[in-house]
């Protein structure tokens, strides 16, 4: 597979320095649903709800389960661990135990494949979360 291609000036509220990188075709994500994809080396959870793409860290605040391994509910994305649900838009946890928000990232929709907004940053710092095994 090649690498994901950016495009364009990034859209009101995304941060300066934003870049969309397409992750997927828009069919590879029904509504409904959550996958995983990746932004060069950034791992993200990709749903789509009431027709709608969104696009968030993959990785639950509480005990970084994979979010994507998740359901979409009425109030958000919830994390197949513990239980938690976060909302899609804001990220921040609407049902227990997380209490730390999920990143999300800007998206759009083109000519059939979704676009994520990321930063050099996101990037960077926005790696795997797993904890290292205490030894």
């Amino acid at each position: 597979m090649s690498a994901p291609e950016a495009t364009g000036a990034p859209q009101a509220g995304a941060e300066p320095g934003t870049k969309f990188v397409c992750v997927a075709r828009s069919g590879q994500v029904p509504d409904g649903y959550v996958r995983r994809f990746y932004a060069d080396s950034l791992e993200l959870c990709v749903a789509r709800f009431a027709g709608k793409a969104y696009a968030t860290s993959n990785y639950c605040t509480h005990l970084d389960c994979l979010l994507s391994s998740g359901k979409l509910v009425d109030d958000g994305i919830g994390c197949s661990c513990h239980g938690s649900v976060f909302d899609l838009e804001t990220g921040e946890p609407v049902c227990p135990p997380a209490t730390e928000p999920i990143k999300t990232f800007p998206v759009r929709e083109e000519d059939g494949q979704i676009y994520v907004g990321v930063t050099p940053e996101d990037i960077a710092t926005g790696g795997p979360r797993r904890r290292k095994p205490v030894r």
